[in-house]
This record gives structure tokens, sequence and C-alpha cells, in this order.
């Protein structure tokens, strides 16, 4: 199946794996709803669209069930029915448990989890009806094996796991696809303010000794949406990480 022509709502998509995501599946030939917090970049809207597509952003919070309708509606209303949805937006709040917050493991989880599901349940509705979709939900390695200072978002990126395979199980019936990605270490501005000996460190833990790229991600969510007799998997993207666990 191809992506030309069809419409991508993709959350959290101002920046990172987001970014590039919409900067694939633009030069693949497909529209683009570009989504973040606070004001979407004239620029990168231009960027996308001087490669011969559509390109809108929405702003919003997709942890409120409203607002992610809202922004559906509105993604709807300008550039028509949303074919592909890719749930990338994501937090991260890093303590170890014993001085973590209810607030802590609360605030990770409604962006990470019940974000995906705010997005996720209102739009596939609309993919049922017409009988045709594809949902991407980034989780991450951490989700699959855990990590030190992380429960509450392993927690809910295990959780974005199960709730994938469980979709994908509903809605398949109706030609909808619905997988995940798990992403290990990934060169993003998260991970350029690490210390040379902390990467040294996860290198060392990478049986290909080195990060991933933002574009790695990116090529499999498009896979993914490309291919319609795939569904309810996980597909790690983390140079072997997960296999060395």
């Amino acid at each position: 199946m191809t992506v030309t022509g069809k419409n991508v709502f993709i959350t959290g998509s101002t920046r990172g794996i987001g970014k590039s995501i919409a900067i694939a599946f633009a030069k693949a030939g497909a529209n683009v709803v570009i989504n973040g917090r606070k004001e979407i970049s004239a620029e990168f809207l231009t960027e996308l669209t001087d490669l011969g597509v559509k390109a809108i952003g929405v702003v919003g919070d997709i942890a409120s069930f409203q607002s992610a309708g809202e922004m559906i509606k509105e993604a709807e209303e300008k550039l028509g029915a949303i074919d592909i949805l890719v749930n990338n937006a994501g937090i991260t709040n890093d303590k170890l448990l014993l001085r973590m917050s209810e607030d802590d493991f609360n605030s990770v989880l409604q962006v990470n989890l019940t974000g995906t599901f705010n997005m996720t349940q209102q739009l596939v509705k609309l993919m049922m009806k017409r009988r045709s979709g594809a949902i991407i939900n980034l989780s991450s390695v951490v989700g699959l094996i855990g990590n030190i200072g992380q429960a509450n978002y392993a927690a809910s990126k295990a959780g974005v796991i199960g709730f994938t395979k469980s979709v994908a199980r509903e809605v398949a019936a109706r030609g909808i696809t619905v997988n995940a990605i798990a992403p290990g270490f990934i060169e993003t501005e998260m991970t350029e303010v690490l210390s040379d000996k902390i990467k040294e460190q996860m290198n060392a833990s990478i049986p290909m000794k080195r990060f991933g790229s933002t574009e790695d991600v990116a090529n499999v969510a498009l896979f993914l949406a490309q291919n319609p007799y795939i569904t309810g998997q996980v597909i790690n993207v983390d140079g072997g990480l997960v296999m060395n666990a």
C-alpha cells in the first residue's frame, strides 16, 4: 500500500523522532498533520510543503481527551480523513522509585499511555467506519527490559505495547493495522547532552556499538504504514540491545 496522497497525523512531531517521521512520510507523498503543545514552526511546515504535499499544524495536549478530539476534528476539517495515526508524543521524568512522587508517576503515564488511548480511541471510530487505517505507537525498549530510574516511563511504554496488541485484535477485521515501534538509544536532543563517558557506557551495551538515528525509526514507521498485512507487532529499533538483555 502506498502512502501517496494519504493523510497522516503525527503527535509530538515538532522535533526529534516525530519530526523525522513527518519528513519521511512527506517525502513518500503523504500529507502530514504536525502536532505540538505550542505554536508550530511555519518554517517546518514550509519545509514539508516544499516536498509537494499538504502540511498543517494543530496545537493541543494529547493528555486531554477533549483536546485530542478537538485536534482530530480540526485536522479532518482542514485536510480530510486521517488515514494514518502515529502516536509519538511522550515525556520522561526520571527518578529512582524511592524518590518518585505520585505526580511524577502519573504525569508520565497520562501523556505516554493515556495520551495514546485518547488519540486512538477517538480516531479509530472514524477509521472503522471507513474500514481502513494504520496506527503506529511509539513504545521503547525500556518498556521491554526496564531501566533504573525509569519505573514510570517503563510502565507507560510497556502499557503501550499491551494496548497495541489488544487494539490490533479488536480492529483487524475492519482492515486497520496497529503496531508498535520500540526504539533503543537514538541520537536526539535528549542524548546530545549526555557526557562522553555515559555515551561510551551505553554504546558498550549495544551489539552494534552505536546509537541509532531518528531516520532509522522513521523508516520503520513508514514501512508499517505501507504493509496492510502486518499488525499486532512490536519492532525494536535498537541495534540489538534487547537481544543482548
